[in-house]
């Protein structure tokens, strides 16, 4: 479920709806069981432990799960983001927009990317996923082009 992104709005929701588990592409991870709480390292210990149970390496392993490609969070430090997101919106006419958190841009072939604003810094965040690398590096660089430009 999408929702809100932010450990704040991370945790409350969690809380309301008693979810065992939330996840930001930013690398952070929440559990029910330890208070709903930001730990990297509960994390490592459970991918630990699912990895000691089979014989495969991590990267063969981690493949299973990965359907798409994925950029990992990108940081870009901006002026106006109000004004950077404004011109990415009008750069992909063709995407289905939903602006609940930034704005998550979905495209027929599966394709999408989130660029929203931090809650703390002035910067822009992006997170882009395609179906292959190819399509992730034209989208990621199509957006950089216009945030950083």
């Amino acid at each position: 479920m999408y929702k809100r992104q932010g450990h704040s709005f991370i945790k409350a929701e969690m809380a309301q709806t008693n979810a065992v588990f939330g996840g930001e592409h930013s690398a952070h991870y929440y559990f029910r069981d330890f208070w709903f709480a930001d730990t990297g390292m509960l994390a490592a210990m459970h991918v630990l432990a699912a990895l000691g149970g089979q014989d495969l390496p991590l990267s063969e392993f981690a493949a299973e799960y990965e359907r798409y490609v994925a950029s990992g969070e990108i940081n870009s430090t901006v002026a106006d983001a109000t004004a950077k997101s404004q011109e990415v919106r009008a750069a992909f006419p063709a995407a289905q927009v939903d602006d609940l958190d930034g704005l998550t841009f979905s495209f027929e072939d599966g394709s999408w990317f989130n660029l929203r604003a931090s809650n703390t810094e002035p910067l822009l965040r992006l997170n882009v996923e395609a179906p292959d690398a190819a399509r992730m590096a034209s989208l990621r660089d199509d957006v950089l082009a216009i945030v950083r430009g």
